[in-house]
């Protein structure tokens, strides 16, 4: 099962200047590949007139991550890797940033543009706020009307969700949980003589 990690909360973006050129970084959630180019897309069509897109995104986290970065027309290895090497370094899963770069007039050199890619997502993903995502199952189960009102309170201690219910000659529930208390919620209704099954 895997361990709960930490996912960006809400779409943040914060504006840094260097040198006339104004840099801005947009960070958000991207549980998916497809997710991640959406959101970079959405920020290059906000921003058409923008000079760079500069990206990076984590999809996944720990052991089993798909990464990927892009320069955009900066100089090779100046932009994407930066930004790419301050996500990595944040601890955060299931992230995207975009650094959208209005160019100046000043040419910052490549150790420059290295600092002003990576202060700027280092100060978008200072400011983002975060919470724990949790890997979900499902589990599936019938009991008796007399135990109903007891399983809904003990899917709310084991703070699940109902997804599905259906009532005939007894009662069917589809409920969401975190992964490590399936075994734990599925031995306590157990108890009551309530079947947890994998299907319907």
């Amino acid at each position: 099962m895997g361990e709960p990690y930490p996912v960006p909360a809400a779409e943040t973006r914060v504006q840094t200047r260097v040198s006339n050129s104004l840099f801005i970084a947009t960070a958000a959630r991207a549980d998916t590949v497809e997710a991640a180019r959406a959101f970079i897309e959405r920020v290059r069509q906000e921003h058409a007139r923008a000079t760079h897109h500069v990206y990076a995104f984590v999809v996944g986290h720990g052991a089993s991550v798909i990464e990927g970065c892009h320069d955009d027309g900066e100089p090779a290895g100046t932009a994407g890797r930066p930004v790419l090497a301050v996500l990595r370094g944040s601890g955060l899963g299931d992230a995207v940033v975009v650094v959208t770069r209005y160019f100046g007039g000043t040419k910052l050199g490549t150790g420059g543009l290295v600092r002003a890619y990576g202060d700027a997502a280092r100060a978008v993903l200072d400011a983002l706020p975060r919470t724990l995502k949790m890997e979900l199952c499902q589990v599936e189960l019938t009991c008796s009307y007399a135990h109903y009102a007891a399983v809904r309170r003990l899917i709310e201690q084991f703070k699940g969700q109902i997804l599905d219910e259906r009532f005939d000659a007894a009662v069917h529930l589809r409920v969401s949980l975190a992964a490590d208390d399936a075994a734990p919620f599925s031995q306590a209704v157990a108890g009551w003589g309530t079947r947890v099954h994998p299907e319907f």
